[in-house]
């Protein structure tokens, strides 16, 4: 489980393709320390395992599944992203629960920067609409992040300073794709409803 606050920004250093996956190596002083086989660190926001560590680079295979469900397929060697380690047990919730797994992408849509804040609009698949509201927590390429504007087919947050500078949203340009975790309390109290029987 991890909570949407990003540790730091890697690199990507190595690409692999392999049958139905791929071996990513990647860089990341702060979340490779003390890394070991099996572990698992949030790349994008997706919850990867690693393989092998060695030094300050890790590396992850990513099957297919994975690869056809985020942005993860587009990354090469170069490609900044947001690394994470698990929340340990005990520690502070800084964001909210963010569990790793993909629900679906979306695209930066537009900028609107101002003196000291940046108002993002991304796009939103029509099946993760019900999902996002207004003042809510929606995870962005592994940020937790809140929502300020939720529409019928997308959404914008505010990026402070710190966020433009420490992770992928600094970089991102209109067009540019992004992996989308909604609110998992939200999935989970709608599969609940919905089984729920009616009684007259």
């Amino acid at each position: 489980m991890f909570t949407g606050i990003v540790e730091e920004l890697g690199e990507v250093t190595a690409v692999e393709s392999l049958d139905d996956a791929s071996r990513f190596r990647l860089r990341g002083p702060i979340v490779t320390e003390g890394a070991k086989h099996g572990d698992s660190i949030a790349v994008n926001g997706v919850c990867l395992t690693v393989v092998e560590h060695e030094g300050d680079e890790f590396t992850a295979d990513v099957m297919a599944e994975t690869l056809n469900r985020s942005t993860l397929g587009a990354l090469a060697v170069g490609s900044r992203v947001n690394l994470e380690r698990p929340m340990a047990l005990g520690a502070r919730l800084g964001g909210h629960i963010v569990q790793g797994h993909v629900d679906g992408t979306g695209a930066v849509l537009e900028r609107k920067p101002s003196e000291h804040w940046e108002l993002v609009k991304i796009s939103l698949p029509a099946d993760l609409t019900r999902y996002v509201v207004e003042k809510g927590s929606i995870t962005v390429d592994g940020i937790s992040l809140t929502v300020v504007d939720a529409g019928p087919d997308f959404f914008t947050v505010s990026l402070i300073p710190t966020t433009l500078d420490l992770t992928t949203l600094g970089l991102k340009q209109p067009g540019d794709p992004v992996n989308l975790e909604v609110d998992v309390i939200a999935k989970y109290v709608e599969r609940l409803m919905g089984s729920r029987e009616v009684t007259p």
